[in-house]
C-alpha cells in the first residue's frame, strides 16, 4: 500500500519549494509549549475533508490541521506540533465494513495539512473516509474512483465552478452542488483573493480581518478562511474535486514569472503562494515531483471511454501580456492597432512545452484512435472564444490576448478531430455559452465551420464589475457568443453521457444571503458528433 503524507523537510521535494532559485520561504520557530508536546485542546479538523483526482484504482484523501481559527491572522496565534493522525477507508458511512486504515503525519513545515493516496481499490466505487487524532474526528467525506479505462461508461455527472471571493458573497452556490451528488467537481482557480477587505465594506456580503497576502502565513491563513466555510466544506466532502489556479492564488494578472513590483520579492511571494496552495488541495505528490521549479497542474482524467478530461494551467508558463511594462499593472484591454505585440506567434498563453503536451493528448483523442474518449474536455480558466468589445478593444489577460496561441490550438483540435470536443473556464465572473469556429476569431458560418462548444462559467461569488447592457452589446459584435449575462453568481452543472452533454447554468438568487435559493437559469445541450451548443 502506498502512501503519500507530506514530504519531511529535508526531502527533495521541499526544497523544490523553498529553495527552488535561490528563494527560501521562513518559517517560524514553534512555541515553547508545542515543541514540550503539549496536548492539543480542541478539534483541529477545522478545514473539513477532501478527496482529489479520481483514478481507477486509487483515492487522493486530504485534511489539514489548524489552531482555534478565533487567532486567524494573528502573529502571536499558537502553532501546532507535528502530529500523527489516523485515516479510514470504508464502504459504508457507519465503517462497519472498513477497507483500510493507516496513519500519516502533519507536518508544522507542511501546515499541518496531510496527503494521503491510498491504492489496490476497485475501479467505479464509492467509499467514504475519515481522519482521527485522538478523540477529534473530521467530517466524513465520500469519494470515488473512476471507471476502468476500457469501461463504456454510461454517465458523468461534473460540477465546475471558479472564483470565490470571501467579501462579495456566501457560499450558498457550493450547498447546492453537495445536494446535486455530482461524480466530480471542477474547480477553474480563483479558489482565495489575495486581497484584504476594502475599506468601504457597503454592499459586501462579509469581511475578514486579514492584511493582503505577501508571504506563506497570510497565504495559509487565507486558505484557512474560505475553508471555514460550512458549505465550501460541504461540496469538499461530497466527491472528489480537481482543481486548477488561476491568478489571485498568487496575485492578479501575474504571468509566469512576472508580477508586480520587485521581481525578487514577487518570486518569493509566488514561491510561497505556490507552497500554500499545494498544502491546501487534494493533490497527489506527482504535481510536486513532476517540476522542479514550482506545481505541475496540467494532466489528464479518464472516465472510462466516455470522457478525457485536460486540466491546463494557463498562469505559471505563460508569456507576459501584451503590451505590459514588467513590473506594472496589466492594461486589461487595449486596441490590436495600437500593440501590434498581441500578434506575435511567439507568445503562448500554455508555455511551448504544456502547448506539446496537450497536442499530443488531443491526437489521442482523435477519431479512431484506440480507446479514444466520445467527449474530449479542456478545462482550462477563462474565456477561450473571441470577444471584441464594440470599442474595437479586446482583453489582454484572457485567450483575446493570446489569439495566435489560440488559433494553434483550435488548429490542433481540428487536425486531431476528436469525436467531440468541450471548452470549460471561469475566471470572467460570467456565463458565457460559445460556438468555437475553425478560424476563432471570425464569426462561424458555411465557409468557417463549429468544430468545439464553449461553457465559461460565472463565479461562485465574485462580482463580474460590468453591467448586462454592456454585455448585451458585447454579444451583438461576436455571434459566436450564444449566450452571454453577468448579472448571476452560480456555477454549471453538466450531465455527460455517449449521446449528449447537457449543461444547466445554476445560479444563486442572492449572493448575500447564505440561505438562498439556487434556480436554473438556463440550459444548453451538444449532441454526439454534432458540436455547438443548442439552447435546451
Amino acid at each position: 500500500m502506498l502512501r503519500l503524507p507530506l514530504a519531511p523537510a529535508h526531502s527533495c521535494d521541499r526544497r523544490r519549494f523553498l529553495i527552488a532559485g535561490g528563494l527560501a520561504t521562513a518559517i517560524g520557530a514553534l512555541p515553547a509549549w508545542a515543541r514540550q508536546g503539549e496536548g492539543i485542546r480542541h478539534n483541529p479538523f477545522t478545514l473539513g475533508v477532501a478527496s482529489g483526482d479520481p483514478e481507477p484504482d486509487n483515492v487522493l484523501l486530504w485534511t489539514r490541521l489548524t489552531p482555534p481559527l478565533a487567532g486567524l491572522g494573528e502573529t502571536d496565534a499558537p502553532a501546532l506540533p507535528p502530529l500523527k493522525l489516523r485515516w479510514e477507508l470504508a464502504h459504508d458511512e457507519g465503517f462497519t465494513q472498513p477497507v483500510d486504515r493507516g496513519e500519516a503525519m502533519a507536518l508544522p513545515q507542511w501546515g499541518h495539512a496531510v496527503h494521503v493516496q491510498v491504492n489496490g481499490l476497485a475501479p467505479d466505487r464509492w467509499y467514504y473516509y475519515r481522519f482521527l487524532l485522538g478523540d477529534a474526528a473530521s467530517t466524513t467525506g465520500r469519494c470515488r474512483t473512476a471507471p476502468a479505462p476500457h469501461a463504456k461508461a454510461s454517465r458523468l455527472r461534473l460540477a465546475y465552478a471558479s472564483c470565490q471571493r470571501w467579501e462579495h458573497g456566501y457560499y450558498a452556490a457550493w450547498a447546492q452542488v453537495a445536494q446535486d451528488a455530482p461524480d466530480m467537481v471542477l474547480f477553474l482557480g480563483d479558489y482565495i483573493y489575495e486581497y484584504a477587505t476594502p475599506p468601504l465594506t457597503v454592499g459586501l456580503a462579509r469581511t475578514q480581518p486579514l492584511r493582503t497576502a505577501l508571504n506563506l502565513g497570510d497565504y495559509r491563513d487565507r486558505y484557512a478562511l474560505h475553508k471555514s466555510d460550512p458549505q465550501l466544506q460541504a461540496a469538499h466532502a461530497a466527491c472528489n474535486w480537481a482543481v486548477i489556479w488561476d491568478d489571485h492564488e498568487v496575485e492578479n494578472d501575474y504571468a509566469g514569472d512576472s508580477g508586480r513590483g520587485d521581481p525578487a520579492r514577487f518570486l518569493a511571494r509566488r514561491m510561497a503562494a505556490w507552497q500554500a496552495f499545494y498544502e491546501n488541495m487534494p493533490l497527489r505528490a506527482s504535481a510536486l515531483q513532476r517540476s522542479f521549479q514550482g506545481l505541475s497542474l496540467y494532466r489528464d482524467l479518464r472516465w472510462g471511454q466516455l470522457a478525457r478530461l485536460h486540466l491546463l494551467d494557463g498562469r505559471q508558463y505563460r508569456s507576459l501580456q501584451a503590451c505590459r511594462t514588467p513590473g506594472q499593472a496589466d492594461a486589461g484591454a487595449i486596441l490590436p492597432q495600437e500593440c501590434p505585440q498581441i500578434d506575435d506567434p511567439a507568445r503562448s498563453f500554455l508555455g511551448w512545452e504544456q502547448e506539446h503536451w496537450l497536442s499530443r493528448q488531443l491526437q489521442g483523442d482523435g477519431r479512431g484512435k484506440a480507446r479514444a474518449p466520445i467527449w474530449s474536455v479542456l478545462a482550462q480558466t477563462t474565456l477561450f472564444s473571441a470577444r471584441r468589445y464594440p470599442s474595437g478593444k479586446q482583453s489582454t489577460d484572457s485567450w483575446d490576448g493570446y489569439p495566435a496561441a489560440r488559433q494553434r490550438l483550435v488548429q490542433q483540435i481540428a487536425h486531431s478531430a476528436p469525436r467531440n470536443s468541450v471548452l470549460l473556464g471561469g475566471d470572467i465572473h460570467q456565463n458565457y455559452v460559445c460556438a468555437v469556429p475553425l478560424q476563432a476569431h471570425q464569426a462561424p458560418d458555411k465557409a468557417n465551420p463549429v468544430i468545439a462548444s464553449e461553457f465559461c462559467g460565472t463565479s461562485i461569488s465574485s462580482r463580474s464589475g460590468t453591467t448586462q447592457a454592456k454585455v448585451d452589446a458585447v454579444a451583438a459584435h461576436n455571434p459566436q457568443l450564444l449566450f452571454a449575462r453577468c448579472e448571476e453568481r452560480g456555477y454549471g452543472l453538466a450531465e455527460i453521457t455517449p449521446q449528449r452533454w447537457s449543461t444547466e447554468l445554476r445560479a444563486v438568487a442572492n449572493p448575500l444571503r447564505a440561505d438562498s435559493r439556487i434556480y436554473t437559469l438556463a440550459k444548453f445541450t451538444v449532441e454526439d458528433r454534432h458540436p455547438g451548443p443548442q439552447r435546451a
